[in-house]
């Protein structure tokens, strides 16, 4: 019997399998309808790199030949030997500069300074043993008191021009040239008076004494130790090691030692004649500015110790017998009028005084004598300690005189003749010795400041001229590889 067809109904909702034909009794798929309109999708712009990181990229693509890599080694090292010899040149030069300053500059306006000093003190201590002498004023004594005001001035002039515009040197110059004029005038009131015999000239002595002794020498010591303080400053600049171009040196030859190492494994070639040129003229310079530092610094050195030192200490001993000189008249010229209290009683102002600035004479020759180095130093030296020792003595005698009322007694033994035994003898004798021992102490500080600033002469131009030969050596060494793969 036959069956009848089945039914090729699906069920509602079931799925359809692609490709089937629609059943019947199915209703017709809808037509789509249409598709509202939405935002254009938006292309998204890559970002820009920047030069650096391109350059980076194009570098990492270069290293990674052994052509490119041999470009970069090269470039390298003829950066590190330029950059050697131009800091080797800077510090070099200045070094040398300061050295020089210390020799022709710092060190003659110190003892520029340090002449100013002695001759406004000189200058006063003149005035007063004129003054002492009265209307027998030798012309020895004034023509010294003139020469003493010329030297003075001079030497301020020397140090204006020389001294930084605004600077404190340049207004304690100022100063002085102000003074100088004033104290001139106050010495002229003061003999002028006391040819006449008027009381008013020993008025007259004491104050432009008060001037010299409160503003005039206080300035000129003031300048004195300002140009220490330069001269020290540049001892400063001069004498330190360039540490900055030494380690640019070491840092040369150990890239081109491994450069040539390198060439060496690669090639099995023992020499690359670039690069040992390069070497070469490294080396020289590296040797160069090591040794002629280390005697520039040597020479600048001892030139301090034995020559700056000792002439400061002469400079000290020789400002403290002016003092004393000075102080020393002006115990006569006073005769008590001005007293100060010491250990509870009272003695005259200016033999006080006196008395400090022997002490301070006797220290600064003792100090001086120990930095004496040769025969010839130490000779004047002793020279004048034993003029000081008979100066005391004789001093000792005028105030005995004078304490017991024989005034013209203490005033032969001051400023007496020869005959006399005077201490103005013993005063000469200590500051002639005194010279003699500057010049002798000069000398040698221009001998060594001289050598020690020679030493570093012609190396900064040898290094840039070495340092150029050395990164065209190291060039053409590199460029001699770079040939083997063309």
């Amino acid at each position: 019997m036959t069956q009848p067809p089945k039914s090729s109904t699906a069920p509602p909702g079931a799925p359809t399998m692609p490709g089937a034909l629609p059943q019947q009794g199915s209703p017709a798929p809808a037509a789509p309808g249409p598709v509202a309109p939405g935002p254009a999708p938006t292309a998204v712009a890559p970002s820009r790199r920047t030069a650096f990181a391109e350059g980076v990229d194009q570098l990492r693509a270069v290293a990674t030949t052994e052509p490119g890599r041999l470009r970069i080694i090269g470039a390298v090292l003829a950066l590190l030997v330029v950059a050697f010899g131009a800091v080797t040149a800077w510090q070099a030069t200045d070094r040398a500069a300061a050295a020089d300053d210390v020799l022709n500059n710092s060190q003659p306006l110190s003892s520029a300074a340090a002449d100013i000093y002695r001759s406004l003190a000189d200058a006063n201590t003149a005035a007063s043993s004129g003054f002492l002498a009265g209307g027998q004023e030798t012309k020895a004594s004034r023509e010294r008191y003139e020469k003493d005001i010329r030297t003075a001035a001079e030497k301020l002039v020397l140090a204006a021009n020389n001294s930084e515009p605004n600077s404190r040197s340049a207004e304690t110059i100022s100063k002085l040239n102000r003074l100088l004029p004033e104290y001139k005038g106050l010495i002229e009131r003061a003999r002028a008076n006391n040819r006449q015999g008027y009381p008013l000239g020993g008025a007259y002595l004491r104050y432009a004494n008060a001037t010299m002794q409160t503003e005039m020498l206080p300035a000129a010591e003031d300048l004195y130790k300002t140009e220490n303080e330069r001269l020290r400053d540049d001892y400063a600049h001069a004498t330190p090691y360039p540490w900055a171009a030494i380690a640019l040196g070491v840092l040369a030859l150990a890239a081109l030692a491994w450069a040539q190492h390198r060439t060496y494994v690669r090639t099995n070639r023992v020499l690359n004649h670039g690069l040992v040129a390069a070497t070469a003229t490294t080396t020289v310079v590296l040797l160069w500015l090591v040794i002629g530092h280390s005697v520039a610094r040597a020479g600048l050195n001892d030139s301090y110790d034995h020559g700056v030192r000792s002439l400061n200490v002469l400079h000290d001993a020789r400002i403290a017998s002016l003092k004393a000189r000075g102080n020393e008249n002006l115990t006569l010229v006073s005769r008590g009028a001005e007293t100060v209290e010491v250990g509870g009683e009272f003695k005259d102002k200016f033999d006080v005084a006196y008395q400090a600035s022997m002490k301070d004479l006797a220290a600064g020759l003792a100090a001086a004598e120990d930095l004496a180095d040769d025969q010839a130093g130490e000779q004047p030296v002793r020279a004048a300690a034993a003029s000081m020792d008979v100066w005391k003595e004789r001093h000792q005698q005028a105030r005995d005189a004078d304490d017991a009322g024989d005034y013209q007694a203490a005033l032969s033994k001051i400023i007496g003749s020869k005959d006399d035994e005077p201490t103005g003898e013993c005063f000469d004798n200590v500051d002639r010795s005194l010279e003699t021992a500057l010049k002798h102490e000069t000398l040698e500080f221009e001998q060594a400041a001289g050598d020690g600033r020679d030493a570093m002469t012609g190396l900064p131009a040898g290094a840039a001229v070495l340092a150029v030969l050395g990164a065209t050596g190291a060039v053409l060494g590199i460029g001699r590889r770079l040939s083997e793969y063309r």
